[in-house]
Parts: C-alpha cells; structure tokens; sequence
C-alpha cells in the first residue's frame, strides 16, 4: 500500500480545512479542545453543519446520501476534524446502525430510517449489554414474543450511551430460548417513545450523565422493524460490532491529544526546566508517539479493504487504539500533577474559568482519564478481542 498521499488527496485536505475553518462554530471547538462536557444541542448543531455540507456520512455511498469517498478521503475527513477539534459525529446512527440497515433492512426501512439518520432528525443509542451480558452478549435475557403484527419486548439493557436524549434504540433481543444462545437472538428497530419504555440515569464518577439503564415492559414493537430475519440477530450484530470497533481506534483524535499532551508538558516545569525535556518523561512520549504512528499505518490498511465489510483486523484496532487512548491520559495526569485535582463540575459545564485556580487545560484531567477506562471494555473487551485475533488471524 502506498502511504503517500497524492496530489488530489492533499487537495481535498485542503478543502476540508477550509469548510472547517469556515463553518466549525468557534464555542464547540473550544469546548473540544477544553474537554469540557459536551449537550445534546452541540452534537446535533455540528451533524446538521456537516449534514448541508453533505459530508455528516462520510463512509456512506452516494445512493443514499452519502458522499461516496473513497478509503483515503474518510480518513483526511476524519483526521481534519479531530485536527480542529469537531465534536464527533455520533456513531449509533450513521455508522453502527446504518450500514445494518443498507445491508440487512428491508426496502421500506432503507427509505424511512436512512435519511433520518442522514439529518439527524433521529437520535440513535444501542441496546446491547444488559446486567450480566456484557462480553458475553450472546447470553442476552431480553425476551420479544411474536403475537399477530407486534413483538412484545420485555427486559434490560444496561450502558446505554445518551440514550436520554434517543428517538430510536437498535436493540438485540432473544426471539428463541431453545437453539444455541447465538442462534435465538433477533435485531429490533424500537422507538424510545413506547409506552413501557424507562430511561434511568447512571451518573458516573465524574457527576456525569452519559449513561443509562434501559428497561422494557410489555413494549409493543411492530414487526416490520425486525431486521433481516428472525434469529439472525447475531450476524448483524457482529457486523455492526466490526464498524464499531473500527472506530473506537480513533487515531485523529489521539493525534490531537497527544499535542496537547506535548503543550502540557511543555508548560510543566520540573528542576527548572520544561517536563518534555525530561529525558524519562520524553522517553515515554516518544514510544506513544511511535505506538500511535504503527496504529494509523494499521488503520489505513485495513479501511484501505474498500469492499469488504471490518474483519478481525477491527480487533486489532480497538485493542491498540483504546491502550493508546488510556496511555495518552495516563500522560496526561503525569504532566498536569496536582494541578488535575481540583474538580469543578461548573467549569466543566462551559461556566466561568476554573475556579480553584492553577491550569484550566489540566482541571477535566482526572475525569477524562477516568472516563478513559472504558474504552478497553466497550465494543467487546480487550480480551475478547484477543481471543478473537488469535482464533481469527492467528489460527490458534
């Protein structure tokens, strides 16, 4: 693979700085830059900049909207934007449930749902890990029972990611209790406005509330939204944990933190002078640096596969991507000292400089690198990841 990018690639770089420069409103990118807490308004605001631009799709073909770029292209779209420090687009819409739909859906759901998506006008959480079915998804206790034209849902789902804000909830649920776990699981498209749905709010460590608990009693679901077949559920799942997995390796977004892991450290002292001229601290930021340049080669070869579906080398991405992820916060937390202590949820919040004095850039510090923790666990864990690339690459 040729990892030079062409004259035409760097032209079309240059195209997407100068639409970012020009539409990315300048309060959202400080709110990136910041780490600062990200609403519900911010994420929509910024899709429906991207969406008239008719890039808020980036791996999707032209027939339904999409752009149709090619593998290159996404990557400079995606790079750029974490450059200028977008709000991403969220991805339980426009790459998780989407490319199911495109692929599995029926006509009339390519129609309805799609340009939803596409606008925005949906918001979409995902409805897998249920309490005791995380790694081990396919032991999923959610139970939909056909009766005429309905499928009566009743269950749990635990980890829902803003699904406070949802519209609509992709959901996996078992259709079969008497075959092999992984063959009585369906693919259900429900509204999160049926009645029998409650949304209840895990708040997290750092007072947020980015995640829910996701309960179904006695929830009425039409079965023109089962997708595909019924008790097929496990193969879309698995092909939508593919796109999944291949993002979580965010490398744009990785590059970005890493410089300003750098202009932390630089403004650190440590006997006198700067911390990145410490030769053990620059030691470890140049072996992340070297780490994080192995994984964008990974990233580019895979997604390079333009006509295949992720494979197994997804899991390599999210394994190396969310190390990567948490080494950089680790960093973080390491330069920034006691100045990342102070914890001011106001400040967060977009209020008023941060209130217990020292570097604003280092107060999200320790929530961040909490919040970090998670990226080895969602999307399928580190180490079910590792059985897979053994079983799956490696042949074992």
């Amino acid at each position: 693979m040729d990892l030079n990018y062409s004259a035409e690639d760097e032209a079309f770089r240059q195209q997407v700085r100068a639409f970012l420069d020009a539409e990315l409103p300048p309060d959202l990118q400080a709110k990136v830059r910041r780490h600062l807490r990200l609403t519900k308004d911010d994420y929509v605001r910024w899709h429906r900049i991207a969406a008239r631009q008719g890039w808020a799709a980036p791996a999707w073909p032209t027939e339904y909207g999409g752009p149709g770029w090619n593998a290159t292209q996404r990557h400079i779209w995606e790079d750029e934007c974490a450059r200028a420090g977008t709000p991403r687009i969220l991805p339980f819409g426009v790459n998780m449930v989407a490319p199911v739909i495109m692929t599995f859906g029926s006509a009339q759901q390519k129609a309805y749902y799609l340009p939803r998506i596409l606008s925005c006008e949906d918001w979409w959480c995902q409805g897998y890990s249920e309490p005791g079915s995380g790694s081990d998804l396919a032991s999923l206790k959610t139970t939909a029972v056909r009766e005429g034209e309905h499928y009566i849902v009743n269950g749990q789902k635990t980890w829902t990611t803003l699904g406070q804000y949802a519209d609509m909830i992709f959901c996996l649920v078992r259709t079969d209790a008497t075959v092999r776990k992984q063959e009585g699981i369906s693919f259900l498209l429900i509204d999160m406005h049926t009645p029998g749905i409650t949304v209840r709010p895990i708040i997290m460590l750092d007072e947020e509330h980015e995640v829910n608990e996701v309960f179904f009693d006695n929830v009425k679901v039409p079965v023109q939204n089962l997708v595909g077949k019924e008790n097929k559920g496990w193969t879309y799942a698995k092909y939508l944990l593919g796109h999944e997995r291949t993002g979580i390796a965010a490398v744009g977004v990785s590059k970005r933190e890493l410089e300003a892991l750098k202009k932390l450290a630089m403004r650190q002292l440590k006997h006198g002078k700067p911390l990145l001229e410490d030769p053990l601290f620059a030691a470890k930021v140049a072996n992340l640096e070297i780490e994080l340049m192995a994984l964008e080669v990974t990233v580019l070869r895979t997604i390079a596969q333009e006509d295949q579906a992720p494979g197994p080398q997804a899991s390599l991405l999210k394994v190396r991507g969310s190390e990567i992820q948490q080494m950089l916060t680790e960093l973080m937390l390491e330069a920034a000292g006691p100045a990342a202590l102070p914890f001011d949820p106001a400040y967060l919040d977009g209020g008023a400089p941060h209130a217990a004095g020292g570097d604003d850039a280092a107060a999200p510090l320790a929530g961040y690198y909490f919040n970090t923790r998670k990226t080895t666990i969602y999307g399928g864990s580190n180490e079910i990841q590792k059985n897979i690339i053994t079983q799956m690459i490696l042949g074992l």
